[in-house]
């Protein structure tokens, strides 16, 4: 099958459409990481993603009788618009089956590259499987985004590129992983033609469908993928793509939502370009292998696999990007509520700088203070300042970790209510589009008092809620029916310490 693939990525006819993308230095990251380090800039494509590539050449292989009846895909995005530019060049009809809550943005992308779009259901499963329903009613042929042998030919040339580009010595390739498309292909070229070069997947720690199935020696359906990394957010990898990446990759490394913010900063760094989530996966995970490994002295190269994201979500990466590279530490202090605390406070800080800090009186005894540090890279840094607080009979607890406080509570503080009863806090994802908070509503049908709602637009498919009801002990299950009836992915936040701290009920 590996032979079969080579073959195809010799043959493929990608470059009648795609270009042939940089392979570019990091000088920065090179000096920071003492290793010689590139990024494949997928992200100047026509379309600013690789998958073009896979996209044309499996279209360009259709036979006239397929190319009349058209094509038809599903995608949220890169996909989508690598078959709509596609199509056009090769005067076929597409029809793109999208979410809705697939930014407008994406959407008048797709349309402008001359294909028809469906808006369908709020996440690619829903489209997909639209999309495969309205195939078979058409007759039009269904383009897989990943699990396809022409798919993956064409995204393979990518390899065969680097291998062009750097004939000096390469130690490892850093793939961003999806459905496995990219990955499998690329594996397929370099492994033949120089096993010697490790071929390492790198996907979010919350869509890591090909890691655990590599783990385990199958493939697995998650029942959540993470959706911050929308281009790779696939509950499942694909049939042909594991069993190819099964045999030829070397490892899968998992990273953080912080840890790809910070490796969006350090590309726009290196190049000045802005890569969307899943397109920096790649540089994470470069990152976290020098860093766990020790490794000094390699020819390391990362896939920058795409650029197509929102304005709207820079600010969220901004925010995030320090704590990614771990130069800020986020606490909550306890602080005498006496005049002079805050002086003390702030000695204690010494040269730090402050980057954030909240505060809203409450307690005529102690007080609670929200408050971001910058910090150094060095692995005991944030324990060192937690233990000057300690010394000094303060008590810090270190929220840098806690993905409740840094997304909701530091832009509540001050939010505690004293005579609320009952009440319990939820984490919600909701679909980003209209309707979506009256579908919530109808559903609890004003059963519950609702008593918090916290609520930032990233810019993403999905938002996140912070939300709290006054539930009785004996509606419980109730609610937890009413909550799986509605469909919207939610964790239970009462004992989470950011509230109780800053936002809960303190009698």
């Amino acid at each position: 099958m590996i032979e079969k693939i080579v073959r195809k990525i010799l043959q493929a006819e990608v470059y009648d459409i795609a270009d042939q993308t940089p392979l570019t230095p990091a000088p920065l990251l090179s000096r920071r990481l003492n290793n010689s380090i590139y990024i494949k800039r997928e992200d100047l494509q026509p379309v600013f993603s690789f998958k073009l590539r896979g996209a044309y050449n499996k279209m360009a292989q259709l036979d006239h009788c397929s190319r009349d009846k058209g094509v038809i895909a599903a995608s949220a995005g890169n996909h989508a618009q690598g078959v709509a530019m596609s199509a056009t060049r090769l005067g076929i009809s597409a029809l793109i089956v999208m979410p809705k809550t697939t930014p407008e943005i994406k959407v008048n992308a797709v349309q402008q590259l001359g294909a028809k779009t469906i808006l369908h259901g709020d996440s690619y499963d829903e489209a997909c499987q639209h999309a495969l329903v309205l195939a078979e009613q058409s007759s039009r042929t269904f383009i897989h985004a990943y699990d396809d042998i022409d798919v993956i030919a064409g995204q393979g040339t990518i390899g065969m590129e680097i291998l062009n580009q750097k004939s000096a010595s390469i130690d490892a390739i850093f793939v961003p992983v999806g459905g496995g498309g990219l990955i499998s292909g690329i594996a397929s070229y370099v492994k033949f033609v120089r096993p010697d070069i490790k071929i390492i997947g790198v996907e979010p720690d919350n869509a890591d469908s090909m890691g655990q199935a590599m783990k385990t020696g199958h493939r697995v359906v998650l029942e959540q993928v993470g959706l911050f990394a929308d281009g790779v957010a696939v509950r499942q990898a694909g049939k042909q793509t594991f069993a190819i990446a099964n045999k030829l990759v070397d490892e899968m490394i998992s990273v953080t939502t912080d840890e790809i913010c910070a490796a969006i900063k350090d590309i726009f760094d290196e190049t000045r370009a802005i890569a969307e989530p899943a397109g920096a996966l790649a540089v994470a995970g470069l990152k976290n292998y020098v860093d766990a490994r020790s490794v000094n002295n390699q020819c390391l190269i990362a896939i920058n696999s795409g650029a197509n994201t929102n304005f709207d979500r820079l600010r969220y990466v901004a925010e995030r990007a320090e704590l990614g590279e771990h130069k800020e530490a986020l606490l909550a202090v306890t602080i005498p509520e006496q005049p002079g605390s805050f002086l003390e406070f702030c000695t204690l800080i010494g040269a730090h700088s402050v980057t954030e800090f909240n505060y809203r009186y409450f307690h005529s005894v102690d007080a609670q203070v929200f408050v971001g540090i910058a910090i150094s890279a060095e692995n005991d840094a944030r324990q060192n300042i937690i233990q000057q607080f300690s010394q000094a009979g303060l008590s810090a607890i270190d929220m840098t970790e806690n993905e409740l406080a840094k997304e909701h509570i530091r832009y509540m503080v001050g939010g505690h209510m004293p005579d609320i009863h009952n009440e319990r806090i939820f984490s919600i994802e909701f679909p980003e589009r209209p309707g979506a908070l009256l579908d919530f509503l109808t559903v609890l049908n004003k059963r519950w008092n609702i008593s918090l709602f916290h609520y930032r637009n990233h810019g993403a498919a999905f938002g996140r809620v912070l939300l709290g009801m006054q539930i009785e002990e004996q509606d419980s299950a109730v609610f937890s029916s009413c909550m799986d009836k509605l469909g919207y992915r939610y964790t239970e936040e009462t004992e989470n310490t950011a509230y109780i701290l800053f936002a809960g009920n303190q009698r």
